[in-house]
């Protein structure tokens, strides 16, 4: 399944998305949907635009994750920080 990283991105360069709307010209909708990851097909032209106002290669923009990655957090068991106490209320 194929990622769209922009949320982090943008935190990590702390810009909003407006900034983003504003200096691109790409829609609010548009950009939300990728912020989101919220995308079903990649438009060539959007890409492009947000790799060169971000300064970055497709890549660090979209990623490939193995769906098995996804769900691997839930098959392992949650340990909680708290200690137990026996006998409790």
């Amino acid at each position: 399944m194929i990622t769209c990283r922009l949320s982090t991105i943008l935190g990590a360069k702390r810009l909003k998305v407006a900034d983003v709307c504003h200096a691109t010209g790409i829609a609010r909708a548009t950009v939300d949907r990728y912020y989101y990851d919220q995308v079903k097909s990649f438009d060539r032209e959007v890409l492009a635009k947000l790799c060169r106002y971000l300064q970055i290669k497709p890549g660090d923009l979209l990623v490939l994750v193995d769906q098995q990655d996804l769900f691997e957090s839930w098959e392992q068991p949650m340990q909680s920080s708290e200690p137990k106490i026996k006998g409790g209320v």
